[in-house]
């Protein structure tokens, strides 16, 4: 009599295992190579706003947006989005391509913003937004949608330093005026950055593990560390040096829990 020959449940018990033990050691791996190439096709998107943002200053006499428009962003969008052929994809961030559906959100970084009514023209979704200190404030202006003074605004990319001027970043509002007097949010759900209030917060999202992808003024497009962006020139009289830096005496034990972790600048 011939016995057909098969696994043994003790045999089927130790595969089962050994394959739960290498999903194990392989999913935090491939979670990890996930985040890492949405950081990289961030920074892809971020390219292709370089090149549009640089359309815009050459078709312009070098200079930057004027901010003349409508309030919730549609001052830098509107006029972008009317100019040039701007894909939908490229408007938000792999780790941030919806916008919230209520409002208990959690982490505001993994959410994209919203503006105006769903199903209308003028609803758009994004997750990047421009540094409000470019914009060339129109002549006897005296400030911009509420900040001031309009000689701190930079007008134009080509300026001494424009390696260190961010010009555009990952957002969870539609724009913002950082100052270097800013506190970091106190956590990753309770955010502010009114106008002329903390605005630094609206571009201090971790979205990128402890890392935010950046245009800059000489149209470059890099990643920087969350505590770096107080050493950045964001308007005219920032200070590199301010409260929240290394050389301005700030300790690690300074910022909030969730950014403590995070290299120091």
């Amino acid at each position: 009599m011939c016995r057909r020959k098969g696994f043994t449940l003790i045999e089927l018990l130790v595969v089962i295992a050994i394959i739960a033990l290498l999903l194990s050691i392989l999913m935090p791996a491939l979670s990890r190579v996930k985040k890492q190439a949405r950081g990289v096709a961030c920074q892809a998107n971020l390219h292709q706003w370089s090149l549009i943002y640089k359309l815009y200053c050459d078709d312009n006499d070098g200079n930057w947006l004027s901010g003349r428009g409508g309030g919730s962003g549609r001052w830098w969008f509107q006029p972008i989005t009317d100019l040039y052929t701007v894909e939908e994809k490229i408007r938000v961030c792999p780790q941030a391509t919806k916008p919230p559906a209520s409002g208990n959100i959690g982490n505001w970084a993994n959410h994209a913003w919203q503006t105006g009514n769903r199903g209308t023209t003028d609803y758009y979704v994004g997750s990047y937004g421009p540094n409000g200190w470019m914009c060339n404030v129109p002549a006897g202006q005296t400030s911009m949608w509420g900040r001031s003074p309009a000689s701190d605004h930079w007008r134009r990319p080509d300026v001494k330093g424009a390696y260190n001027i961010p010009m555009f970043t990952g957002m969870w509002w539609v724009d913002s005026w950082p100052r270097h007097t800013d506190a970091p949010a106190g956590s990753t759900t309770t955010v502010t950055g009114n106008v002329n209030s903390q605005e630094m917060q609206r571009a201090c999202v971790n979205r990128h593990g402890g890392f935010q992808n950046t245009v800059f003024c000489d149209w470059s497009a890099r990643k920087i560390g969350m505590k770096e962006l107080w050493t950045l020139r964001w308007n005219r009289s920032f200070d590199v040096s301010g409260p929240w830096t290394k050389a301005g005496g700030a300790n690690p034990d300074d910022w909030p829990q969730w950014m403590r972790g995070f290299k120091d600048y």
